[in-house]
């Protein structure tokens, strides 16, 4: 039994929208694709940033480790050393500046000297060493020349 508000059904749906619904889903097509052809290995598109941590250098990477696990050895360091001082229940700020303090500025100093020292080394000149064999004439003169006036007359006194 039909109620009289209901469309007359003739085998059609009513909506056209559910028409064009009906139509996409009679239609056979694959859901996915898989490209197999290989990726050039250089091509002309610039890199992408990527995220997460920036490149780095080498050198960068192992300074930034190296920051990290010193603040963390430092952390404990002065976390041990805060709870041995509240469990004595008595700590001088001298005495404990001299004792904390003192192995930092020394290993501050000791680093700033090596650092030092290393740049000495690098601006040091290299040393060139010749071998010769037979007879030698070194010619060790020098030339200076000066060049005046609108026409260019150049003058070597050598």
């Amino acid at each position: 039994m039909q109620l009289p508000e209901q469309p007359a059904q003739t085998g059609q749906p009513a909506d056209p929208a559910r028409q064009l619904i009906e139509d996409a889903f009679a239609i056979e097509r694959p859901t996915s694709f898989r490209d197999e052809t290989p990726l050039p290995a250089v091509g002309t598109t610039p890199p992408v940033t990527q995220p997460g941590r920036p490149p780095m250098s080498q050198k960068a990477t192992d300074a930034s480790a190296l920051m990290l696990a010193t603040g963390a050895s430092s952390l404990m360091i002065g976390g041990s050393a805060s709870l041995v001082l509240l469990a004595s229940g008595y700590a001088d700020p001298a005495v404990c500046a001299i004792v904390l303090g003192g192995p930092a500025v020394i290993a501050l100093a000791v680093g700033r000297l090596m650092r030092r020292a290393k740049e000495v080394v690098e601006a040091a000149p290299a040393t060139h060493h010749h071998h010769y064999r037979g007879d030698v004439t070194i010619d060790q003169r020098s030339i200076n020349s000066q060049t005046r006036g609108v026409i260019a007359n150049t003058r070597n006194q050598g």
